[in-house]
């Protein structure tokens, strides 16, 4: 199935038209005509089959014949993840996040972080390339940037770990994870987090983690996070 998407769209929508540039994709290079079948979803869990009623590439128009809802998920999983340094590493995180599960994004802006600068337009362009290709109903919620201090100080429910490298006690992520529970994990820079930071974090509840018995880098570390979650939370 290849799927498109349109924001846009509720169950109450009858016929809606795609924007001039995907109108073209759709007319011009995958060839599709008038009465041929789209399938489109808002990113909120929705799938709509629709028809094509007018072909035109900078207005392609439908309409919707049905649709049906994917449930959502039992658990909450946001990841809290330091940029990299190299902008295309985190990017790679964020198009296999998608593809794996993720509910929620927050680059968060350490003490020892080499970046402090995203593009959010370009990564809601992957996490939206992602969905699509992966057939998810769900498009993951990407937050705007905000310093360590900030996230620490936001209202948070469900479980709350910390992925660190400092050689103190730690729990193993196998252990503390449990189906169906609402999850937030922080993953830091390069330069890991600042003893500062991890007092904070703990000083806030946050539980400390380790990853495995090898020092990972902040986007394998976040995907490794990401994996395992969604792996504990499979239904049998």
């Amino acid at each position: 199935m290849q799927l498109f998407y349109n924001p846009n769209i509720t169950e109450s929508t009858e016929t809606f038209s795609f924007e001039k540039e995907e109108s073209k994709h759709i007319i011009k290079v995958l060839r599709k005509k008038d009465t041929d079948i789209l399938f489109v979803t808002n990113g909120l869990g929705f799938l709509f089959k629709t028809e094509i009623t007018l072909a035109s590439d900078s207005k392609c128009t439908v309409k919707i014949l049905s649709f049906e809802k994917a449930p959502a998920s039992k658990f909450h999983l946001h990841l809290a993840v330091a940029p990299t340094k190299m902008n295309d590493r985190y990017e790679w995180f964020l198009e296999k996040a998608t593809e794996i599960g993720i509910h929620e994004i927050t680059p968060i802006i350490c003490d020892h972080s080499e970046r402090k600068v995203i593009n959010n337009e370009r990564f809601d362009k992957i996490l939206l390339v992602a969905m699509k290709q992966s057939n998810e109903l769900y498009l993951p919620k990407l937050n705007d940037a905000v310093t360590f201090k900030e996230f620490i100080k936001l209202e948070k429910g469900g479980l709350k770990l910390i992925a660190h490298c400092e050689e103190t006690e730690k729990k193993t992520l196998k252990s503390v994870l449990k189906p169906n529970e609402n999850i937030t994990l922080l993953i830091g820079p390069e330069g890991d987090f600042s003893e500062k930071e991890i007092a904070l974090a703990l000083e806030n509840n946050f539980i400390p983690v380790s990853l495995g018995n090898t020092r990972l880098r902040t986007e394998t570390a976040a995907i490794v996070a990401c994996h395992s979650v969604i792996f504990v939370n499979e239904e049998k």
